[in-house]
């Protein structure tokens, strides 16, 4: 079956995907690590592992501290690979677990596409965003 003859009948775009909470843009803070293109993270990513819990708060954690950890892994990833459009990394994370605090190892995907008019955005997500 081909489907050059399919009627569009929806869209969902990038902005209203932020617009609903569906992703986070993260562009205003990444740009002061040299980021230009818009950048977004996934609400999943951003509530599992970037926001921290008030344990972790408490035990200094926070939102920026965390996506700054993220951002360092990513951009020596990128070095390596410069020139790919799909980028799976590990970031270790603090988590609460029950009364303690561990490291959790986190498998991240960043995907460089296109955003609403063409223009490229990077998406950076947990594989069961993808």
């Amino acid at each position: 079956m081909e489907c050059n003859d399919w009627k569009l009948i929806c869209c969902y775009t990038r902005k209203r995907a932020i617009d609903d909470g569906i992703m986070v843009d993260v562009s205003d803070f990444v740009s002061d690590f040299g980021f230009i293109v818009p950048v977004a993270i996934t609400n999943n990513l951003f509530t599992r592992y970037i926001q921290p819990t008030n344990k972790l708060a408490e035990a200094g954690q926070s939102s920026e501290s965390r996506m700054i950890d993220l951002l360092v892994v990513m951009m020596i990833k990128l070095f390596q690979r410069p020139n790919t459009e799909q980028l799976s990394f590990n970031v270790s994370f603090d988590m609460e677990y029950e009364e303690k605090i561990e490291s959790k190892l986190v498998q991240i995907l960043a995907v460089i596409g296109q955003g609403d008019a063409g223009e490229p955005v990077l998406t950076i997500m947990l594989p069961e965003d993808f």
